[in-house]
């Protein structure tokens, strides 16, 4: 028995699926709040650096998860070639939802550096709200931005086109 196979005697993939549901999006809006809304940066950064390493290993383990059922599927008989090309379309999509999610890791992590070691020095934080940053800093704090912007909405997508595909399967039969 695989070890993504099954929880308690429950397909694992349904299981595991729903923290990825939750964890992509958590992590998105992080994301965005966080390279958006300078004031609340002080309050979640922790939280942003957790999300950014949980969301992604959420992912993969939905995609472990999902391989394994699959195998299942085809170890006992239970999928055709229809339901199979189905499968394998919702595999590459959370496959691309995985890619995403960790490149919005690395470019969470990537702006808390920047961000935190821009405020190194600033005594208070009233100051550090209202401080100009070098402008180094700042060029590189809006190219991140952007980057934010954009990996945080190709995460969005992909996770919204593989719960689509997924939930279609399930409420179609293929």
């Amino acid at each position: 028995m695989h070890v993504f196979e099954e929880i308690l005697g429950i397909p694992a993939h349904p299981l595991l699926v729903h923290a990825a549901v939750v964890f992509v999006p958590l992590q998105i809006v992080a994301a965005l709040a966080y390279a958006l809304v300078p004031f609340v940066r002080r309050y979640i950064a922790w939280f942003v650096a957790g999300i950014a390493v949980i969301a992604p290993i959420t992912v993969f383990t939905a995609k472990l998860s999902g391989d394994a059922f699959r195998a299942r599927k085809i170890r006992i008989g239970a999928a055709s070639d229809e339901l199979l090309a189905s499968i394998d379309q919702h595999s590459s999509f959370g496959l691309r939802t995985l890619y995403a999610s960790l490149v919005l890791s690395v470019l969470m992590l990537l702006i808390l550096f920047v961000q935190t070691r821009s405020l190194r020095g600033v005594d208070s934080a009233v100051e550090a709200e209202t401080s100009t940053p070098a402008k180094g800093s700042m060029a590189l704090g809006i190219i991140l931005t952007v980057a934010v912007l954009g990996a945080g909405a190709t995460a969005g997508y992909f996770v919204f086109k593989t719960g689509d595909s997924g939930a279609k399967m399930v409420w179609t039969g293929s």
